[in-house]
């Protein structure tokens, strides 16, 4: 069985809460990646994206502001010791293009992606949980 600790990304960059926006931005850039970890320590706190910092930030003109103000908590993560198979399935049920891993002791370790999983799983269903979690949702259209 394939694990997810075989096809994950290690030796991830990550963020404190206390970071600004723009130095999020910058170390996405130079990283060519859509999102960062936000740690304190050790402990994941939370995570930010490009879309975080584009409607949460620039839409606000707050790019100055910590990364606390716009990161998003209450994150989804998996174990590297999960299986494939399993962290393809929490993907595809929250509709998320990346999941955090964590290990035993709950400490970040890397990243598991779309990506990762095109390209490094053994099948399993990889095109068609691409496809559910790429399906598009209505937009919010309030005020319009």
């Amino acid at each position: 069985m394939q694990t997810v600790s075989d096809i994950m990304t290690r030796g991830i960059r990550t963020m404190a809460p206390t970071d600004t926006i723009t130095a999020a931005a910058q170390a996405m850039r130079e990283l060519d990646v859509g999102s960062v970890p936000v740690c304190d320590g050790v402990r994941m706190v939370g995570m930010v994206t490009d879309r975080d910092i584009v409607v949460r930030a620039v839409a606000q003109e707050r790019m100055q502001a910590p990364l606390s103000e716009i990161m998003s908590e209450g994150l989804l993560y998996c174990h590297e010791s999960d299986s494939v198979a399993s962290a393809l399935e929490s993907m595809r049920k929250q509709q998320v293009r990346r999941l955090p891993v964590v290990d035993k002791d709950q400490r970040l370790v890397g990243i598991v992606s779309l990506g990762d999983l095109a390209t490094k799983a053994d099948g399993g269903g990889v095109g068609e949980a691409i496809r559910d979690i790429s399906e598009p949702s209505e937009p919010h259209r309030a005020g319009l």
